[in-house]
């Protein structure tokens, strides 16, 4: 069957240009660990075919190839699918060699030692935000970083990339994000605002979720690469905030600096 024609299900076998083992193949495996990260840790077949528009034997050709590239697992007893633990040791290979955690690197853990709070290292990934490094402060106090991936719009650092991305990762960013931050996100000038803010700060409405403060990072071109951001323990002290900001900015920009020679 050539690409572009349509199986006896109705829904064409390829989801965007390209036929089996061309761009079109590679882009619909990539469509389905994208699913597959989203909702319950296992999923059906059905559920995946029905969400990507993709019929159910081009769905179970693609994972049939992903679970033997370990990249998606079936459990055995359910025949459901998930993420598979290659995903790991590949996104740990990828983090090692990226020249943003090798220029931060030698600042983290002096800035712990300066703010007293956790330091995290935050990137913006097709609308959400990605922990990529982190230093825990001394006193953690109850929060808890369940995942080290959420909704951009979440948090200080999150704001920050989203606003300052393209229109695209911005909508990204609003579709993902809960009612209360959209409701913030959408108000007159608020992308704009954060866009050029050189800090910006968040208390989250969830009680489990810390506040934090974050400073973009920029690379050698101007470019906004990461937020670096610490967490608040004191949210509503301008003080402690401005104090925090200081050291971050410093990092930062010295981090910037080391990018650019890159």
């Amino acid at each position: 069957m050539n690409a572009g024609q349509v199986e006896p299900t109705g829904r064409a076998t390829e989801v965007g240009a390209g036929g089996r083992g061309g761009l079109g193949t590679v882009r619909n495996a990539a469509r389905l660990l994208e699913l597959l990260g989203e909702g319950p840790a296992y999923q059906q077949l059905t559920d995946l075919a029905e969400r990507s528009q993709m019929s159910i034997p081009t769905v179970h050709r693609l994972l049939r190839s992903l679970v033997l590239a370990d990249l998606v697992v079936q459990d055995p007893r359910s025949s459901r699918y998930g993420l598979g633990p290659e995903l790991t040791r590949l996104s740990n290979h990828y983090l090692s060699r990226l020249p943003l955690l090798g220029a931060l690197g030698p600042y983290l853990g002096q800035l712990r030692d300066q703010i007293g709070t956790t330091i995290h290292v935050e990137t913006l990934v097709h609308g959400e935000i990605v922990y990529i490094d982190r230093v825990d402060g001394d006193g953690r106090g109850p929060y808890r970083d369940t995942h080290r991936v959420g909704p951009a719009l979440g948090c200080a650092g999150g704001r920050l990339l989203a606003a300052r991305s393209s229109d695209e990762e911005w909508a990204r960013a609003l579709d993902g994000a809960d009612e209360l931050d959209r409701i913030a996100a959408l108000q007159d000038g608020a992308r704009e605002l954060w866009a050029a803010a050189d800090h910006l700060a968040h208390d989250p409405a969830d009680p489990t979720l810390q506040a934090e403060v974050a400073v973009p990072l920029l690379d050698g071109q101007g470019g906004t690469v990461a937020a670096l951001a610490a967490a608040l323990d004191r949210p509503d002290d301008p003080a402690i905030i401005n104090r925090t900001v200081g050291h971050l900015a410093r990092a930062a920009h010295a981090a910037g600096r080391t990018l650019g020679h890159v």
